[in-house]
C-alpha cells in the first residue's frame, strides 16, 4: 500500500512502518506493487532443474516418434553421452515408450531417456555394455528373454548415477545457479535441496553462499556420519521408500488398475528403523520419499517403534522435530490420524494433483476413479493438525508457486481445497516450519531474514495466479530478480 515501507538490514527486517521512510544506504521505491514474504519451496532437484531448461523439448514431446526424433537429433550433433529428461507419456494418445532397440537403430552413442519422475529411464545397448546391471533389480525383459531398455528400481537408480557423474562440476555448477535463479524470478527467496547424488552435493556446498536464494541441503542419504560432519540439520529427504505412480512403483496395499503390480518397497522393517532411530538420536531431522499406501503404513509403522521406545520427555523432544514425509499422496484416514499423532510433517507438491489428478488423468488411469479422488488429502491433513508444507518436486512439476497455490484454490476433490489466502500462507508460513526455518521465514516482520518479492498486481486480488510474476525478488536483504 501507498506510503508502506520495510528498512532492511543486511540479511534481516529491521523495521516495518508507514509514512516517510527513514534514511538509509539506499532506496528503492515500488509503487503499486503488493510486497509478500517470499516463496519457500520445500522439495526442490536444483542440478535436474538446470538440466531441464535445456530439455524443454524434451518435456514437450508428443509421442515416441517425438522423442525418437529428438534423440536423432541429439545424437548427430554429439560425441558422447545422449541423454535426454522429462518426458511424461501419460499425456500421449498412445503412451508407448522407446525400446532399446529403437535407440540402437539411431545411433552408437550411449542414450538415456529419463522419464518426468525420474523413476524410469529407456536406455541402448552401449549403456548396458558400459554400466553392469546384471544384478539389479528393475531390468525389464522381453519375450525372447533379452533386456527391453525399460529401467525402474535398482536398475534405474544405477543409471541415474552413472548419468549425473557423467557432467563436469562446471557444469553442474552452472545447472544450479541457473535453477536457483529461476526460483528468484518467480518470487522463490529459499528452497529446500532434495539431493539424490554426492556429486552434486559436493558442488552444492561449496558455492551454496553464492547462489541467489537461500538453500537447506538435505542428502536423501543414510550416512549419518556424513551429514553431521558437513552440520547438516537434516537428512533423508527424497530417500525413496517406494517409487512413482507413473512408474508403477509407488508401494500399494491393493494392484494397479492398469497392471497386476503393486508397487516396490526399497528398504526391509529393519534397516529403515535403525536409520529412523539413528538420525533422530544425532538431533536431525529425519525424512523420506512415501507415495503409495503401503510405503506410508512401513513409515508410520517405523516411526511408531521409535516412538513408543522413548519416554514422555523424549517423545515431546521427536514431535518438535517434525520428521518428514515427502509427497504422502494417497493416505488412508487412519495413516492420517496416526501421522498427525506422530507429529510427522508432510511435504506435499499440489501441482502433482493439477497435472495427474483430474477426472481422466494418469492417477485414474492407473489406479481407478476412487483410488484417484482420494490423492492428495491436504485439507483433511491440515484439519488433522499435520504441519504441512509446499513443493514443487522441480523439474517434476514447474518451480513455479503460482502455479502451486493456484493447483491448492483448483483441487480435483472440491472438499480438499484451500482458500487462495490459506494456500499463500502455506507455501510460505508452512514451508518455512517445514524446515525449521519459522522466526526466520514466512513473514515480514522485524527480525526476520529479508526475504520478499513485488508484484505489479495483488496475488490476492488477480483473478488468475497462473503466470503471475514478481517485478522484484529479495533475499537475505540481496537483491535477486528484478524484472
Amino acid at each position: 500500500m501507498m506510503g508502506e515501507w520495510l528498512l532492511v538490514d543486511e540479511r534481516h527486517i529491521q523495521r516495518v512502518g508507514t509514512g516517510d521512510p527513514p534514511e538509509a544506504d539506499l532506496t528503492i521505491e515500488l509503487p503499486g506493487t503488493t510486497i509478500v514474504p517470499g516463496f519457500i519451496d520445500s522439495h526442490v532437484h536444483l542440478t535436474a532443474t538446470g538440466r531441464s531448461l535445456t530439455n524443454e523439448d524434451v518435456r514437450g514431446s508428443a509421442s515416441k516418434e517425438d522423442l525418437l526424433g529428438l534423440v536423432a537429433e541429439r545424437s548427430a550433433a554429439g560425441t558422447s553421452l545422449v541423454h535426454l529428461e522429462g518426458f511424461d507419456e501419460s499425456g500421449w494418445d498412445r503412451p508407448d515408450l522407446p525400446t532399446g532397440a529403437e535407440l540402437d537403430a539411431l545411433t552408437s552413442l550411449p542414450v538415456v531417456l529419463m522419464r518426468t519422475d525420474g523413476h524410469i529411464s529407456v536406455v541402448n545397448a552401449e549403456v548396458f555394455a558400459a554400466l553392469d546391471l546384471t544384478d539389479a533389480e528393475g531390468v525389464e525383459v522381453g519375450e525372447d528373454g533379452g533386456p527391453t531398455g525399460r529401467l525402474t528400481k535398482e536398475a534405474n537408480r544405477r543409471v541415474s548415477a552413472w548419468v549425473e557423474s557423467s557432467y563436469e562440476r562446471q557444469r553442474v555448477e552452472e545447472f544450479q545457479l541457473q535453477a536457483a535463479g529461476l526460483a528468484a524470478s518467480r518470487g522463490v527467496t529459499a528452497v529446500h535441496e532434495m539431493s539424490l547424488e554426492v556429486s552434486d552435493l559436493d558442488v552444492l556446498v561449496g558455492h551454496r553462499g553464492r547462489l541467489p536464494v537461500d538453500v537447506s541441503p538435505v542428502p536423501a542419504s543414510m550416512s549419518l556420519p556424513e551429514a553431521m560432519e558437513r552440520a547438516f540439520l537434516a537428512i533423508g529427504g527424497d530417500l525413496p521408500v517406494d517409487g512413482s505412480i507413473g512408474a508403477r512403483t509407488a508401494a500399494f496395499t491393493h494392484p494397479y488398475e492398469d497392471g497386476s503390480e503393486q508397487g516396490e518397497l526399497y528398504h526391509d522393517d529393519d534397516s529403515l528403523a535403525e536409520f529412523f532411530h539413528a538420525g533422530h538420536n544425532a538431533g536431525l531431522q529425519v525424512g523420506v520419499h512415501a507415495i503409495g499406501d503401503r510405503a506410508i503404513e512401513q513409515v508410520l509403522k517405523t516411526w511408531e517403534r521409535v516412538y513408543v521406545a522413548l519416554d514422555s520427555r523424549e517423545r515431546r523432544h521427536f514431535r518438535a522435530r517434525r520428521h518428514r514425509i515427502e509427497h504422502f499422496v494417497l493416505p488412508s484416514a487412519d495413516q492420517i490420524e496416526r501421522t498427525a499423532m506422530l507429529g510427522l510433517a508432510v511435504s506435499v507438491q499440489p501441482a502433482f494433483d493439477r497435472l495427474w489428478g483430474k477426472g481422466g488423468g494418469m492417477y485414474e488411469e492407473r489406479l481407478g476413479p476412487a483410488r484417484a479422488m482420494a490423492a492428495h488429502p491436504i485439507r483433511t491433513m491440515l484439519d488433522r493438525g499435520i504441519e504441512v508444507g509446499v513443493g514443487s518436486d522441480s523439474p517434476v512439476t514447474p518451480l513455479d508457486p503460482m502455479l502451486a497455490i493456484a493447483a491448492l484454490e483448483g483441487h480435483h476433490e472440491p472438499a480438499q481445497r484451500l482458500t487462495r489466502l490459506e494456500a499463500l500462507k502455506l507455501h510460505r508460513v508452512g514451508s518455512a516450519r517445514l524446515g525449521h526455518q519459522d522466526g526466520k521465514k514466512g513473514a515480514l516482520e522485524p527480525g526476520r531474514h529479508a526475504d520478499f518479492a513485488a508484484y505489479d498486481e495483488d496475488p490476492l486480488e488477480v483473478p488468475s495466479l497462473e503466470g503471475l510474476r514478481p517485478v522484484l525478488t529479495v533475499s537475505l536483504g540481496r537483491e535477486v530478480f528484478r524484472a
